[in-house]
């Protein structure tokens, strides 16, 4: 195992009818700034709960973060939280909006160098946040686990972007199942995949005896695959355990846990949040494309985990090295295929014609050392772009 430090500080309220925990979460004397997506919790009962466990607090609201969280939008919040004098905010809504939220409470206290500074220098450019506005958070969609680690992502013209800081990690998050139940499919479906991939990206790498985390990550994956299908079929889809059991995997996939001490890849995410940034596809869905491609063409590097995975998740353990892989990928698919999400890029309607525009960006951002080895340079990524045509 690596040497690591973990330390993860956000309080979890889990369960139904947690939302009311806000009233003490919160400060009675703060400027609370509510932000929020579309405005489905209007109509879901969230918002309802939120403002009744608010009834003692301040607060004013920002509605319109989209998925895939534009710096423009988010901007927008700015001049709110000059005018009101915030000094709290409250993200209500899944990934994307804690996302956004998270960029908002560090631009908002944002210095940079020099005349022009622009918040946007500590996405593209790396510069370091020093200061944060506190948030918390009360998630309705759990996908990201963005509710309890300190990174984020937001695009610019095109350009999807990840940030990180433990000054926007959120002081505390609600999660309460019932919330869940008024999602659609596709965004269950996409929860599910974005938590099972979360979890591969730091287990399909290479072993370093890490049996606490990898036993960890299987278990998550396990329970993906047992309770997401659950979740979408007819006679489960409002069974609040199988819920609970999703959100729980979400959070714990990717709150730091499971990723300590080993190495992680991550090259799944970085091809695919050039697909969303050029094409607007689910995040979700560019990772249940990708990632089938990811395991075929490093089959070698990462064999020896693949097989590990093969026996413990899929319970494959007959044949020889090259058939138990293949086994275990194309379960991977069928599972992604069972969630109903895409598997290739033809299923979105993309084809060869469009996988240069996707390297120039890979490589103008930087992506040309990526997975755990970093030997995934640009003509690697091509070769996992033509496989998951």
């Amino acid at each position: 195992m690596l040497n690591f430090s973990f330390q993860n500080t956000t309080k979890i309220h889990f369960g139904e009818g947690q939302i009311k925990s806000l009233s003490q979460e919160i400060p009675k004397d703060a400027k609370v700034l509510i932000t929020y997506g579309g405005g489905s919790i209007k109509s879901n009962g969230v918002y309802e709960q939120v403002v009744a466990a608010l009834s003692e607090h301040t607060f004013f609201e920002f509605s319109g973060i989209e998925p895939n969280p534009s710096y423009d939008t988010l901007m927008k919040a700015q001049a709110l939280i000059k005018e009101h004098n915030i000094d709290f905010l409250l993200a209500v809504g899944g990934g994307s909006v804690v996302d956004g939220t998270k960029f908002i409470a560090a631009a908002a206290l944002y210095k940079g160098e020099g005349e022009g500074a622009d918040p946007w220098d500590f996405v593209a450019k790396g510069k370091a946040i020093t200061q944060a506005l506190p948030m918390g958070c009360v998630l309705t969609l759990p996908a990201t686990g963005s509710e309890s680690n300190s990174g984020g992502v937001v695009t610019r013209d095109g350009n999807k972007l990840p940030f990180f800081s433990p000054l926007v990690r959120p002081l505390f998050a609600v999660l309460d199942p019932a919330v869940t139940l008024s999602l659609s499919d596709r965004q269950i479906s996409n929860g599910i995949v974005d938590a099972f991939v979360h979890t591969m990206e730091q287990y399909l790498t290479y072993s370093v005896n890490g049996k606490v985390q990898d036993r960890f990550a299987e278990g998550l994956l396990q329970t993906l695959i047992e309770d997401g299908p659950k979740a979408l079929a007819a006679e489960t889809t409002n069974d609040l355990e199988v819920r609970g059991n999703v959100m729980w995997a979400a959070t714990m996939a990717l709150n730091g846990l499971i990723g300590a001490g080993v190495p992680q890849d991550w090259a799944t995410h970085m091809i695919g949040h050039e697909l969303t940034g050029a094409h607007g596809i689910d995040h979700a869905r560019t990772l249940s494309i990708v990632l089938p491609a990811v395991m075929k063409v490093c089959r070698e590097a990462k064999q020896e985990k693949l097989l590990q995975y093969a026996e413990r998740v899929w319970n494959v353990t007959e044949g020889d090295v090259d058939t138990r892989i293949d086994r275990a990928i194309a379960l991977t698919e069928q599972f992604f295929e069972s969630m109903q999400v895409p598997t290739r890029l033809s299923h979105v309607d993309l084809g060869e014609a469009d996988i240069d525009a996707l390297i120039e960006k890979l490589t103008e951002h930087g992506m040309v050392k990526l997975g755990e080895h970093s030997a995934i340079t640009p003509e690697v990524s091509r070769e996992i772009l033509m496989t998951a045509l």
